[in-house]
């Protein structure tokens, strides 16, 4: 069946540049994990270990998308989301919210510098043409 929703938000990421395609994946997996954590407190498991399963992914992603090559910070950021992935793993596996609280404490101040950081490059304004592609791989993605 055709879903409008979800052809609109496939549409959107589609269309976005990589800097906004990360950091609409952080507030994403923000609010996984929070809602996980939410669920855990409230001894719901099936929906913490749903929603922290979608923030793995997230963050799979992430890595798989990371080239550690274009800057000298991405082998470190690497080595963090890799502790990440093993964090929200174990968390999910154990239920244990503190757990998902310390990957929320670790992911909210990474997505507010991706979000600054994306806003750095933001593309100039109409009346300053930038080159195609040129804000590729600026932040490690694309």
């Amino acid at each position: 069946m055709y879903d409008v929703r979800s052809r609109y938000l496939a549409d959107t990421v589609a269309t976005v540049g990589p800097a906004r395609l990360l950091t609409m994946l952080y507030d994403r997996m923000l609010l996984d994990v929070e809602r996980a954590e939410v669920a855990q407190r409230q001894g719901d498991r099936v929906e913490g270990t749903a929603q922290l399963t979608h923030a793995q992914e997230i963050i799979a992603e992430l890595i798989a998308s990371l080239d550690t090559g274009v800057w000298d910070g991405g082998p470190g950021l690497l080595s963090l989301y890799s502790f990440l992935l093993t964090e929200l793993i174990e968390a999910s596996m154990t239920g244990d919210a503190d757990r998902t609280a310390g990957c929320r404490e670790l992911i909210a101040p990474l997505r507010d510098a991706w979000h600054d950081a994306a806003a750095a490059v933001a593309p100039a304004p109409a009346s300053e043409p930038v080159a195609a592609g040129a804000l590729m791989g600026d932040l490690g993605v694309g």
